[in-house]
């Protein structure tokens, strides 16, 4: 009796938890890849010369799950930016939900 009321708590905050440590993972690598292009940008001329090469560097450096990033490359009064956006869709299993996500680096 009891477990029949547990249950179903337990399960959904474990698979809750999981989704928002999925959540987490995508925002993370989203971050790092256009920080770590920006970065290039500004410091690595040889690897990072032309704005397509700087948009492929920073798609290989994201590793998150989903569909493939949006990259832009753009010099502004701070110095080198990029950005980056890219959506999940989180099945819940009765109802799917599309999360955008998007990032932005300036580096001197």
């Amino acid at each position: 009796m009891e477990f029949g009321i547990i249950a179903p708590v337990v399960i959904t905050l474990f698979v809750g938890t999981l989704y928002l440590c999925m959540a987490l993972f995508i925002a993370g690598s989203l971050q790092f890849a256009v920080e770590d292009a920006a970065r290039c940008a500004s410091v690595n001329s040889t690897s990072c010369s032309s704005s397509s090469a700087i948009t492929t560097y920073a798609s290989g450096r994201y590793f998150g799950p989903g569909s493939a990033p949006t990259f832009t490359y753009s010099t502004a009064g701070c110095g080198h930016t990029v950005s980056g956006s890219t959506s999940w869709v989180a099945n819940l299993g009765f109802k799917s939900v599309t999360i955008p996500f998007s990032a932005s680096a300036c580096f001197p």
